[in-house]
């Protein structure tokens, strides 16, 4: 069985195996100095917060969401930054379960949108994505 649960020091070394195949998988690669600062925000919660799902005392993935203000609602969105679940454990519904726990952070904090991108190619996570969100007709620009 699945538990989704905060994010702990203890779950450091499993963290950042996961967190080198999520870059991996996106073809990037960040400096160490990086990575261990983002840990610790994520630790403390502030700016972002993470969550990790685990399976019979092993970490099998994470999700990181950021809060943030915005000009169109009084109380905030809430950004999914990163989702990723180990693909030898993928379809066992921890994906969903990550989703939906930033989904309770939200409600929570009382957040009106919980909102996140994928590369248009991801197409064995927009299957789910499909199931518990709206795809959005916006396209994302950036400052190269």
């Amino acid at each position: 069985m699945t538990v989704v649960r905060g994010l702990e020091k203890s779950d450091e070394a499993a963290w950042q195996r996961l967190w080198a195949d999520y870059l991996s998988f996106y073809n990037t690669e960040l400096s160490q100095q990086v990575t261990d600062n983002l840990f610790e925000r994520l630790l403390t919660g502030e700016p972002h917060f993470g969550f990790v799902a685990e399976r019979d005392g092993e970490i099998i993935g994470f999700v990181h969401a950021l809060p943030h203000a915005t000009t169109w609602s009084e109380n905030g969105y809430l950004y999914l930054e990163d989702l990723f679940v180990d693909p030898s454990v993928r379809g066992s519904g921890a994906g969903r379960k990550l989703i939906e726990a930033v989904y309770a952070e939200a409600d929570k904090r009382g957040h009106n949108r919980v909102y996140w991108h994928t590369d248009t190619g991801n197409e064995t996570a927009r299957a789910l994505y499909d199931k518990l969100a709206t795809l959005s007709d916006f396209v994302q620009y950036r400052r190269s």
